[in-house]
């Protein structure tokens, strides 16, 4: 199997989870993401991403409990894997390797 990529939303998203640990939720990724990198991404496309991560292993999910504020409705906890760790790690990697020959980019 080859090396595994992230689009950037995807990799957005997973890193947010990852910030936000037991918090990661949908309304709450779609804050931080606002509040960190000040883009706006729907609840919707942040669902479908989180979807799409947890196919490839990188998250895994579970129902929270019902609480009064959602009117009872309970929400679905994300949290990062070891896979969706090591593929953050990874990518960071190799955009080190690529900005230290960017010659603009260069610290001497």
């Amino acid at each position: 199997m080859g090396k595994e990529y992230l689009g950037e939303l995807e990799e957005l998203v997973l890193t947010v989870v990852g910030i936000l640990q037991e918090d990661a939720y949908g309304n709450a990724i779609i804050r931080e993401i606002k509040e960190q990198v000040n883009r706006v991404v729907s609840l919707a496309a942040a669902h479908v991403t989180l979807y799409r991560l947890e196919d490839k292993g990188y998250v895994k999910s579970r129902v929270g409990g019902a609480t009064k504020t959602r009117g009872g409705r309970r929400k679905r906890i994300f949290t990062i894997t070891n896979a969706g760790v090591s593929v953050l790690r990874a990518m960071r990697e190799d955009r080190i390797q690529l900005w230290k020959l960017l010659p603009q980019l260069r610290t001497n």
